[in-house]
C-alpha cells in the first residue's frame, strides 16, 4: 500500500506548495506498487461505446459529490491553524482532497513536525468543521435528480467513501440520502485508501454486483484513480480541482455536474 507514515516525496511536494504535484504523486505510487498502469485505451471512447453493458449497479462518493462538505472542511483546516497559529496555504489543503481523515492526520502530521500535537489539531478541526456543517449540509446540485433517475431504471445504489462510518451516515442522514443507498462502504470497512480500489471493491461486494457492471462517480483525482483502479465505469464530477490530464484519461467523460452526467445516463442506459 502508499505509505502515509513516514515523510514522503509528496511530503516534501506539499511542503513547497505544489498541490498538484502531491496528488500525481499518491496516485501514481499506488500505481507502481501494484504493478499496473491504467491509460486512456483501457476504456473504449465515448464514440465507440460509452458503457459496457449490462450496468447493474452505481457507485457513488460522497464527499464533494453528493454532498458539498469539501469546501466547508477546507475552511475548517484554515480556522483551526488560526486558532493554533501556525499558517496552512490553501494549495496544503487542497492536497488533502479525497485523501481520507486517518491519512490526512499523517500528512499534517509529517508536514508540521514529530513535535506537531495532530490530537490538539484534530479535536479543534473537527469542532470548526461539525459547527460549519450542522446548520447547513448542502446536496450537490443534480445529486436527488440522479438518484431519481438511477432507481427508476431499477439500478441497485452505493456509496463508496473515504471518511469513516460514523461521519458518512451522519452527513448522508442529515442530507437526507442515506435510505437511498443499499449499501454504504467506508474508510472503516477497508485495508487501504484511496487511491487504491479497496472501498469501491467492497461497495461493488456488497451489493453482490461485478465491479465491471458497475459506474462509479467520482469527484477527486485519488478518488477517480481508485474507481478506475477497481475496474468501474468511472465518470468524475470535479469539484474544487480539476482531473489532471492523466486522471482525465482514466474518466469515461468529465461533467461539469450531477444534472450532466444525468442527461447522458438518460441516453445510454
Amino acid at each position: 500500500m502508499v505509505r502515509f507514515a513516514e515523510e514522503s516525496e509528496a511530503d516534501t511536494m506539499i511542503k513547497k506548495d505544489d498541490a498538484e504535484k502531491a496528488i500525481r504523486y499518491l496516485c501514481h505510487e499506488w500505481e507502481k506498487e501494484k504493478g499496473v498502469r491504467f491509460g486512456p485505451t483501457d476504456h473504449p471512447s465515448f464514440s465507440e461505446s460509452m458503457l459496457r453493458k449490462p450496468v447493474e449497479a452505481v457507485l457513488f462518493d460522497m464527499d464533494g459529490l453528493l454532498i458539498d462538505t469539501e469546501s466547508a472542511y477546507i475552511h475548517a483546516l484554515q480556522d483551526t491553524a488560526r486558532d493554533l497559529k501556525i499558517e496552512m496555504t490553501l494549495e496544503f489543503c487542497h492536497s488533502m482532497i479525497g485523501i481520507s481523515g486517518r491519512e490526512c492526520d499523517v500528512m499534517i502530521q509529517n508536514f508540521y513536525g514529530a513535535g506537531f500535537r495532530i490530537d490538539q489539531f484534530r479535536e479543534r478541526f473537527s469542532g470548526h468543521a461539525r459547527r460549519r456543517l450542522e446548520n447547513h449540509l448542502p446536496v450537490k446540485p443534480g445529486a436527488v435528480e440522479m438518484l431519481d433517475f438511477l432507481e427508476g431504471r431499477g439500478l441497485r445504489l452505493a456509496v463508496a467513501t473515504g471518511s469513516g462510518r460514523i461521519t458518512a451516515e451522519r452527513h448522508l442522514g442529515r442530507a437526507g440520502l442515506i435510505d437511498r443507498f443499499a449499501a454504504v462502504a467506508t474508510r472503516d470497512d477497508v485495508e487501504n485508501a484511496k487511491p487504491a480500489p479497496d472501498v469501491y471493491l467492497e461497495a461493488a461486494r456488497r451489493l453482490g454486483v461485478a465491479p465491471e457492471r458497475c459506474i462509479a462517480f467520482e469527484d477527486s483525482n485519488v478518488g477517480l484513480t481508485a474507481a478506475h483502479a477497481a475496474g468501474t465505469m468511472a465518470f468524475m464530477v470535479p469539484d474544487i480541482l480539476p482531473p489532471l490530464p492523466e486522471v482525465r484519461a482514466k474518466c469515461l467523460r468529465v461533467f461539469d455536474d450531477l444534472h450532466a452526467a444525468r442527461l447522458m445516463l438518460e441516453e445510454s442506459l
